[in-house]
């Protein structure tokens, strides 16, 4: 069984209104008065990000809301954007603005040290040990916790055991992407004309997301070169040879991943969907290059016979391109929608910036290179694949929790994408329906999910009570009850936020 996935949510208040969010501080009688502060002032960042969320998660490659956010704070530490692309992002804050902006200091002492308050590892030991009990998790089951500020493990168990990780191996991916290739890389879609323009090729560069708006636009600009030259009549080909190897996942023909393609159009999905399961395409590339043929005809450009495969000529020129959203974009939408098209398509994107075949062997080698350079743990680490649903991937939660904790280093703002695409608990995502309004987590935990039968894992990020960003990963393997399994995982992170059971 494969993760089910969820369209972002349009309708954030209809999950937490204001007085939802009363009810929900009201469930932490007993804290603090600075520590009501740092939990109120989370919960007003999720309320204002829901706001936001409702014309869209995504802008050039940053969440609306993370933008605006900033934007009225800090514009310190976000990722970098090219320069010339239109109407770019600012930057998303640094986890030290974020913590800043909760009110709270940034405690940098040791775990467990004299001047530590709240003893940290003696807390999340009493805290997780009783919880990671539950037999919902499995036979087996890992945890880690690492405090991003000082990069300092808080907890461990099982820490270092490769588990096969579902889709949170998305984390793995997402980092290994905007590494090789910086999150203002866009994947570019060409047409090329032979020097008599009597043939073009749609040359696909690796863009999952090219639509049909897209598609339409490239026609129209083709056309237009065309008829400049007195051309109303071409041959037709079709250019997908950037990728190469076999195109099935090993799971084979499924509805949650199409073949793996350099050219296809909405993920070759055949249905309105956007995320999700969806039945597909069984030639996206094919497919594309018809609905290109019958968008130039609407355009006065005859095709003929139809498109047939084949390459640019090595003398064509181009005649039009269009350019994916930034990469940081993609990043995000994999995350956010557990989205394993973008994902398989971000790891041969990355085995194409290192010079590599982009295929399925290459992405895996490509993936396990730039995670060597972050120098993080690796032993036992099998990537197998970009999306997770490969059983053959094997993680730890410390990788996981390292990748999360490396993306909110101020020292690497190219990897910030990672934490901005997170689901939100409660709001968005996979995670929109698995945080109810009385939920001690809703609006306070960012994480990736994966399923996969018998696999449960949860990894993401968490302000805790005494203000710090936590980074954690939780895998369970050996789980019989799906629904059970995820409410243990989410019980976990809930208890990182409220630094209690």
């Amino acid at each position: 069984m494969a993760e089910p996935v969820k369209r972002p949510s349009i309708k954030p208040f209809a999950k937490l209104n204001r007085a939802a969010l009363t009810d929900h501080l009201n469930m932490r009688n007993g804290l603090s008065n600075w520590q009501f502060t740092a939990v109120s002032a989370a919960l007003g960042l999720a309320l204002a990000a829901g706001a936001v969320l409702a014309a869209g998660p995504w802008d050039s490659g940053q969440r609306k809301a993370e933008q605006d956010w900033a934007v009225a704070r800090d514009r310190t530490g976000g990722a970098h954007h090219d320069p010339d692309a239109p109407a770019g992002p600012d930057p998303a804050p640094s986890a030290a603005a974020v913590l800043a902006a909760l009110g709270t200091g940034v405690n940098r002492s040791a775990p467990d040290a004299p001047d530590a308050p709240d003893g940290a590892a003696a807390e999340l030991r009493a805290v997780l040990g009783p919880l990671l009990k539950n037999p919902a998790l499995g036979t087996r089951r890992s945890a880690v916790v690492i405090d991003t500020a000082t990069n300092k493990r808080l907890y461990g168990q099982g820490a270092d055991t490769p588990m096969t990780p579902a889709s949170t191996v998305k984390i793995a991916t997402t980092v290994a992407a905007l590494t090789a290739l910086g999150p203002g890389h866009r994947i570019p879609t060409t047409v090329r004309a032979t020097a008599d323009s009597r043939t073009v090729t749609l040359v696909g560069g690796g863009d999952p997301t090219l639509d049909r708006a897209a598609l339409r636009a490239l026609a129209a600009d083709t056309a237009h070169a065309l008829k400049d030259g007195g051309v109303d009549s071409v041959r037709l080909r079709y250019d997908a040879s950037a990728y190469s190897g076999p195109a099935l996942h090993p799971i084979g023909p499924n509805e949650n991943i199409a073949p793996v393609s350099a050219l296809m159009v909405d993920e070759g999905r055949l249905d309105d969907s956007a995320s999700g399961p969806a039945p597909r395409s069984g030639d996206p590339a094919g497919d594309a290059a018809r609905d290109f043929g019958e968008l130039l005809d609407e355009a006065g450009i005859s095709t003929g016979s139809g498109p047939e495969p084949g390459r640019a000529a090595a003398k064509s020129r181009p005649v039009a391109r269009h350019l994916s959203v930034p990469l940081s974009a993609l990043v995000e939408r994999a995350l956010t929608n557990s989205d394993n098209d973008i994902a398989e398509a971000l790891a041969r994107q990355t085995a194409l910036a290192r010079g590599g075949p982009a295929d399925f062997t290459g992405g895996r080698q490509a993936v396990t290179a730039q995670l060597k350079k972050l120098k993080l743990p690796l032993k036992g680490v099998k990537v197998a694949d970009g999306s997770g649903l490969d059983r053959q991937d094997k993680v730890t939660a410390a990788l996981l929790a390292g990748l999360l904790a490396r993306a909110a280093d101020p020292d690497h703002p190219e990897l910030r994408p990672v934490l901005t695409g997170l689901p939100v608990a409660g709001f968005s995502g996979t995670l929109s329906g698995r945080y109810t309004t009385k939920s001690g987590g809703t609006g306070l935990i960012r994480a990736k999910t994966g399923t996969l039968t018998g696999v449960n894992t949860l990894s993401g990020t968490v302000v805790d009570p005494h203000g710090r960003l936590l980074a954690f990963a939780f895998l369970a393997s050996g789980t019989t009850a799906p629904a059970e399994a995820q409410s243990a995982l989410d019980a976990l992170a809930t208890a990182l936020a409220a630094g209690r059971r």
